[in-house]
């Protein structure tokens, strides 16, 4: 079944596309209600590998678990003719967080409040022994509120369940997966040796981003360097105590080793909340 504007997925109408990637296409739809949600739809190609079908499952199970107003809800996991397998989820309304770093840089106020807000649902995510390994500028999603905005996470595609056999299995065949200038150092050389300290890393390095500029290797990193070397200090530009614990915090979270970073998102997440008292709503 070719999917268009128009098209029936059981009780939803899909309006336009919102996004495509290897494994899927995301579109916005409408309950009758005028319910709006977000549909993944595995696509067809990637539906007669086994592989891309059990991420996409374990995509459904992880979110399914999901609470936090900081990870994008799943409401249905949908499966038959004529569409194949598909995930409805909330619609979430903002601005991409790698859009928004292409209006300039964070104050080093408001990226803690970025962190507060990734670290509050890769938190949840630790809880329930899942590494979500692709954590991102383009995998988070700026939902404006009464307080000016909070950060979603979504796309759980790459996601492990740790001590998972099976979902180890579906890395066999690869040395990496995920996006470079985020990606912890262990990772780059292989996807099975992830921990819960390579979330942090991933987080550490969007905020090296939000305050910086760049990534902590640059724009034209090398993988040697970022194997063999401790990323270079964050520099805020600033010398008060707010900037200085966060430089701090960050450049612990982007420790080479995984032994020297914080073991998991809850440990950076209770740092950065002791620099701004009451911004756990963020």
């Amino acid at each position: 079944m070719q999917l268009v504007p128009g098209s029936q997925l059981g009780v939803y109408v899909l309006q336009s596309m919102l996004g495509s990637g290897a494994f899927g296409v995301v579109w916005l739809a409408s309950r009758a209600d005028g319910m709006r949600v977000a549909i993944k739809v595995l696509h067809p190609e990637a539906a007669v590998s086994r592989e891309s079908v059990e991420r996409f499952r374990r995509e459904a199970w992880a979110l399914s678990r999901m609470q936090s107003p900081h990870i994008a809800r799943m409401y249905e996991f949908l499966t038959g003719p004529p569409f194949g397998m598909a995930l409805v989820m909330e619609y979430v309304e903002g601005e991409l967080l790698s859009e928004v770093f292409k209006h300039g840089r964070f104050s080093v106020e408001d990226a803690v409040g970025l962190g507060i807000g990734i670290l509050s649902g890769v938190a949840e995510m630790h809880q329930f022994g899942i590494i979500h390994r692709d954590l991102k500028p383009e995998n988070v999603i700026l939902r404006p509120d009464s307080h000016g905005w909070h950060a979603v996470i979504f796309d759980f595609n790459l996601s492990r369940i740790k001590n998972d056999l099976s979902s180890s299995s579906l890395t066999a065949m690869h040395s990496a997966i995920g996006t470079v200038p985020y990606m912890a150092p262990e990772q780059l050389v292989d996807a099975r040796r992830v921990v819960e300290s390579s979330d942090v890393y991933s987080v550490g390095a969007i905020l090296y981003r939000a305050v910086s500029g760049a990534p902590p290797f640059g724009t034209k990193e090398s993988l040697r360097d970022k194997l063999q070397h401790e990323a270079r200090p964050l520099d805020t530009g600033r010398s008060d105590k707010v900037a200085k614990d966060f430089e701090r915090i960050v450049g612990l979270a982007l420790r080479r080793k995984p032994a020297d970073r914080y073991a998991k998102a809850k440990g950076m997440l209770d740092e950065l909340l002791r620099l701004v008292p009451g911004a756990a709503g963020k």
